[in-house]
């Protein structure tokens, strides 16, 4: 048992720094950062399949939802269609609606009455709902190569002991030597599976982490801090392993009882790693445009152009797609943009986003992968919305007084969140920084090059919105040519005001800011 477990520490030892300091792991990353000197082309993603789902599911409430899905990704995403009704004016251009960090599309229709994408189709616009990679209906789909379970050692033990040879207590006792000569080399025999299990667990273990790191992880991944922690892991393994050794007699069942628990623990710790493994760039560089280019191809506009609204994250997306062809000199397909509530930098403003900022340290960030946001704002929302009301505060984040319907606020907190990237978080956090937003790299910061846009913007806030503050909305569209650029601030001092979530969905936004963006779309909906 010494020389098994021995070897099985070595062999630990060796699979973890093989895995994480091979060379060869760096052979052909999925993503490439972007630098000033070298930026990377927002080239056109074509989508490998498209589908348009007959039967969809109940939680669609839009006239008909459209697969795409990404080249080189598992990822399909879900793009919920609003068609324009037959009496509704004509219109060139289709909408493209994007929305915040970690919500789907039951924001933008939350009910019959209270419906941005309805309202918009109403007036005549082929309206788009786009839901990101790991939101609402978008999904990753199943991959061509079948990734098999880890199978644990003791799974594979308790199916050989099933079949070990039973000993009869009333045998002879030549019958009983003969017995205890056959459990010896059954004991041997055991040990020896069990040694075969080991070996083919780490394998199969060490090359689920060879996969995630050669499957185009950032450098935000592969640093110090990511070794550290697969070496901690690993050494959690060979310390259940000493463990062991230093018994006079190990029970064997004991010892694979206890690798198994730390096996599972840790495979759960890998697969969340490698499944919430996304950014802002992916989104930039990935979703974004397979969707424009999905829509371009059903729609046909004669310009192939679109024009698009961008709410919270969504309009930082639109923001930093302009800023990314500006720079390239390459043209956005855009007609015109709409953000509500949305900056580059915030840095100037009181934003209660900052309490992001802990993040901005790649160590915390990657100690939690991922941030089930949809999980505690649905936890949380009791204690916001019943006495004693300890977490109101969370209300005034979302909508300001009288704004929402409280059935309504209740549907948009228990449906509309999802589980968030701490990736992505991470790379969010930088519009605290100076200079404001920036890419992966680090390197190129969006709001250098807003001010070389060529595509006209309409930036909306909200007088009382504490995620976006005026202040923020405005250190942006103030660097956007002046004679693109236009911006509104909703809300009076003695009321109504507009928090965060009221500019797309608040009772009063359809008569009095809807009108407002309508205008403005139509006024560059011309070709």
């Amino acid at each position: 048992m010494f020389i098994l477990q021995s070897d099985l520490r070595s062999a630990i030892q060796i699979a973890a720094t093989f895995c994480y300091f091979n060379p060869n792991r760096y052979e052909s990353p999925s993503y490439r950062p972007v630098s000033i000197r070298t930026p990377s082309r927002l080239r056109p993603i074509h989508a490998t399949a498209v589908e348009r789902v007959v039967d969809k599911p109940p939680i669609c409430t839009a006239d008909e939802l459209h697969y795409v899905s990404i080249h080189n990704s598992d990822w399909r995403l879900a793009l919920w269609r609003y068609k324009p009704p037959p009496q509704a004016p004509s219109r060139n251009h289709p909408l493209l609606l994007l929305s915040g960090v970690g919500t789907n599309a039951i924001g933008y229709d939350l009910a019959p009455g209270s419906s941005f994408a309805r309202h918009m189709s109403s007036q005549g616009f082929d309206t788009w709902i786009l839901e990101f990679r790991g939101a609402g209906l978008s999904s990753e789909v199943a991959s061509k190569e079948v990734k098999q379970p880890i199978s644990l050692p003791s799974e594979r033990m308790d199916a050989t002991s099933k079949n070990l040879p039973n000993i009869d207590s009333d045998s002879s006792a030549p019958s009983k030597i003969s017995s205890a000569g056959e459990e010896k080399e059954t004991v041997e025999s055991d040990q020896s599976q069990l040694l075969m299990a080991f070996t083919e667990t780490f394998k199969r273990f060490s090359e689920r982490l060879s996969n995630l790191i050669k499957e185009g992880s950032p450098d935000a991944l592969q640093n110090s801090t990511l070794a550290a922690q697969i070496r901690d892991l690993s050494q959690r393994l060979v310390d259940v392993i000493e463990e062991g050794q230093r018994s006079v007699s190990p029970p064997v069942t004991d010892l694979l009882d206890r690798f198994s628990s730390t096996i599972e623990n840790l495979q759960t710790q890998i697969d969340l790693l490698g499944k919430y493994n996304w950014d802002f760039d992916h989104y930039l560089e990935e979703d974004v445009p397979a969707a424009m280019e999905y829509i371009r191809r059903q729609c046909n506009p004669k310009d192939d152009k679109l024009l698009a609204i961008g709410h919270s994250m969504g309009g930082i997306l639109l923001y930093s797609m302009l800023a990314r062809n500006a720079y390239g000199r390459r043209d956005s397909k855009l007609a015109a943009i709409v953000t509500l509530g949305a900056s580059l930098d915030y840095t100037t403003s009181k934003s209660t986003l900052k309490l992001l900022t802990p993040l901005a340290d790649p160590a915390q960030a990657l100690n939690v992968p991922a941030v089930p946001l949809g999980a505690l704002l649905a936890a949380a929302y009791p204690l916001a919305s019943r006495p004693p009301y300890v977490m109101a505060w969370l209300n005034r984040l979302i909508t300001s007084q009288d704004m929402m319907h409280p059935e309504l606020m209740e549907k948009f907190v228990m449906n509309n969140f999802c589980t968030v990237p701490a990736r992505l978080l991470l790379q969010l956090t930088t519009a605290f920084q100076e200079g404001g937003l920036r890419d992966r790299s680090g390197t190129f910061f969006y709001k250098e090059h807003i001010n070389k846009i060529d595509v006209p913007v309409l930036a909306i806030a909200g007088d009382l919105d504490l995620i976006c503050p005026p202040e923020a909305v405005y250190e942006t569209i103030k660097l956007v040519p002046k004679h693109l650029a236009k911006y509104k601030v909703f809300g009076e001092p003695a009321g109504p005001h507009y928090a965060h979530y009221d500019l797309v969905g608040g009772r009063l936004a359809p008569e009095q800011l809807y009108p407002y963006v309508i205008e403005f779309l139509i006024a560059h909906d011309s070709t």
